[in-house]
C-alpha cells in the first residue's frame, strides 16, 4: 500500500506539473509569440547541458543509495552529506563554466544570465534524499505550493512580448524555491555532517557512470532544439519545444511510476529478492502499457483540432509534430520500466548506459540530415527513432532475465482497445467545432470506449483492480 500511496502522491504532483503548463502554455504562446517561446526554448536547451554536467548522476544515484541504507541512520547520514557536498562542488564548477560560456555570447546574453538560476537551484536539490526514503509527501506538497505560486506570477508579470526575461526568471526562481523548501526537513531524516572529503570523492565515479546515460538521454531531448536554433530558426525550436512539451506533459503521469518504484525496487534488490523484483516488473510494465497506449492514440486523435485552439493559429504545424511524436509515450513508458525500475536497481548501469548512448548516437547521426531536409518535422522523426533504439536494446538485453510472454501478454488488448477508441475520436475531432467543452466530450467518450473495450476483452489489470477493491472493502 505504501507504493500505491507514493504513486498517488507523485502522480498527483505530476498531474499538477501537467496542469500548470497546460494553463500557462496557451497564454504564453499568445503573449510571447513563436519568437519569444523559441528564445526561451533555445537558451534553456543550452543551460541544461551545464546543469546536467553539474548534476552528474546524483539524482538517481542518491535515490538508490539512500534506499539501500534507509534502515541505518548512521550510514544514511554519511551517504547523504557526502553526496550533497559532491553535488555542491560539481554544480559550482558547472556554474563557473556557464559564466565563461556567457561571456563569449553575442546573442541572448541577458537571457542566458537569467537561465543560470537553474544551475544555482541544482545546488540545493535534495529531493533524492526523500525519494530514497520513499517519503514523497514532503517533496510533492512543498513543490506543489511553489508551482501554484509560479502560475500566479506568470499571469501577473508576463503580459507583453518584451516579458520573455520575466518568464525565464519566474521559471528558474520557482525551481530554486521548490528545492530550498525541502531543507528544513533534513534534520528529521539525517544526523549532523561529519565530512571526509576523500569519501566525498569516492562517489564521483559511480555518479559519473550514471551521468553518462543521463547526458545521453538529454542529448536527444535538448539537441533537437539546439540544432533547430542553429540550422533553422529559434521559431522552429519553439514549435518543436511546444509539441514535445505537450507529449511530455502527458508522459509525466506514466513515468511517475519510475520515480516511486526505483527506491522500492532498489531495496528489494539489496535484499536479494529477485523473484519479487520480477513480479513487480511485470505489473509495472503492464500498468505503463494500459496508460501509455491509449494516451498515444488519444493524442494523435485530438491533435488536429486541439493545437490551433490551444496554442493559437500561429502554431498549426505543432499538431503534425504531436501526431508524429505520439508513439514516444509508449516507448519511454516501457524503457522507463525496464531501465529505471529494473536495470538500475540490479546495478546493471553499464547496460542502461549503453541503451541510452545508442539512442543518443542514433539521434546525432540522423538529426542533422533530417533537420536540413525536413526542418522541425525531421527533428521530431529523429526523436521517435532514437526512442525506438533505446527501448529495443533494453528489451534485447533482458531477454534472459525475464519472460516476454508475461511482459507482453496483455499488450495486444491495449492496442486493440486504443485503435477502437482512436477512430471515432479522430472523426469527432476533425468534424466538431473545437472548444474546451468539445475536447472534454471527446476525451470522455474516448476513455469510455477504451475501458469498455478492455472490459469486453477481459483485461487482467481490470480484474486485479476489482479484486483489490473487494479486498479493501472486506478488510473494513
Amino acid at each position: 500500500m505504501k507504493v500505491i500511496r507514493n504513486y498517488l502522491y507523485n502522480a498527483g504532483y505530476q498531474l499538477l506539473i501537467l496542469v500548470v503548463p497546460f494553463v500557462t502554455v496557451p497564454y504564453i504562446a499568445r503573449v510571447l509569440g513563436p519568437s519569444g517561446v523559441g528564445i526561451n526554448s533555445y537558451t534553456n536547451s543550452l543551460v541544461m547541458y551545464f546543469f546536467l554536467l553539474g548534476a552528474l548522476g546524483t539524482s538517481v544515484y542518491g535515490n538508490r543509495e539512500i534506499a539501500y541504507h534507509r534502515d541505518n541512520l548512521e550510514e544514511r547520514t554519511r551517504i547523504f552529506w557526502e553526496i550533497e557536498i559532491l553535488q555542491i562542488i560539481t554544480m559550482m564548477g558547472a556554474l563557473v563554466l556557464f559564466i565563461i560560456f556567457i561571456a563569449f555570447q553575442s546573442h541572448y546574453q541577458f537571457y542566458f544570465v537569467l537561465q543560470s538560476i537553474w544551475i544555482v537551484a541544482g545546488i540545493f536539490d535534495i529531493s533524492w534524499l526523500f525519494m530514497g526514503m520513499e517519503d514523497f509527501k514532503k517533496t510533492v506538497t512543498r513543490n506543489a505550493l511553489v508551482k501554484i505560486a509560479s502560475l500566479m506570477a506568470i499571469f501577473i508579470f508576463v503580459q507583453a512580448k518584451s516579458d520573455v526575461g520575466k518568464y525565464i526568471f519566474i521559471l528558474g526562481l520557482a525551481q530554486l524555491l521548490g528545492n530550498l523548501t525541502l531543507w528544513p526537513y533534513v534534520r528529521d531524516v539525517v544526523g549532523k555532517p561529519n565530512i571526509n572529503f576523500r569519501a566525498v570523492f569516492s562517489h564521483l565515479r559511480p555518479t559519473v557512470m550514471l551521468f553518462i546515460p543521463q547526458i545521453a538521454t538529454q542529448v536527444y531531448l535538448q539537441l533537437n532544439k539546439t540544432m533547430l536554433g542553429q540550422f533553422d530558426s529559434v521559431t522552429a525550436s519553439g514549435y518543436y519545444d511546444y509539441a514535445d512539451k505537450l507529449v511530455k506533459m502527458i508522459l509525466a503521469v506514466i513515468t511517475a511510476t519510475g520515480t516511486v518504484m526505483l527506491p522500492h525496487m532498489s531495496n528489494l534488490a539489496a535484499k536479494g529478492d529477485v523473484k519479487r523484483l520480477n513480479k513487480l516488473l511485470y505489473k509495472s510494465f503492464d500498468f505503463s502499457g494500459v496508460l501509455a497506449i491509449p494516451l498515444m492514440f488519444g493524442l494523435a486523435a485530438v491533435a488536429t483540432g486541439m493545437v490551433p485552439w490551444y496554442y493559437g493559429p500561429k502554431f498549426d504545424i505543432v499538431s503534425t509534430l504531436i501526431i508524429i511524436e505520439a508513439p514516444v509515450t509508449v516507448l519511454i513508458g516501457w524503457s522507463n520500466v525496464i531501465g529505471l525500475q529494473y536495470l538500475m536497481p540490479l546495478k546493471r548501469v553499464k547496460t542502461y548506459t549503453l541503451s541510452v548512448t545508442y539512442g543518443a548516437f542514433t539521434n546525432i547521426i540522423i538529426n542533422i540530415p533530417l533537420v536540413l531536409m525536413f526542418g522541425v518535422v525531421g527533428a521530431t522523426i529523429a526523436t521517435v527513432i532514437s526512442e525506438v533504439v533505446v527501448t529495443f536494446y533494453q528489451l534485447v538485453v533482458v531477454r534472459n532475465l525475464i519472460n516476454y510472454h508475461h511482459l507482453f501478454s496483455e499488450t495486444w488488448k491495449y492496442v486493440v482497445s486504443g485503435l477502437i477508441m482512436f477512430i471515432p475520436v479522430y472523426f469527432m475531432n476533425v468534424s466538431m467545432k473545437v472548444s474546451g467543452i468539445s475536447l472534454i466530450v471527446q476525451i470522455a467518450i474516448g476513455a469510455a470506449i477504451y475501458f469498455g473495450s478492455l472490459w469486453l476483452l477481459n483485461a487482467q489489470i481490470l480484474r486485479d483492480g476489482c479484486a483489490l477493491v473487494k479486498a479493501r472493502r472486506a478488510s473494513k
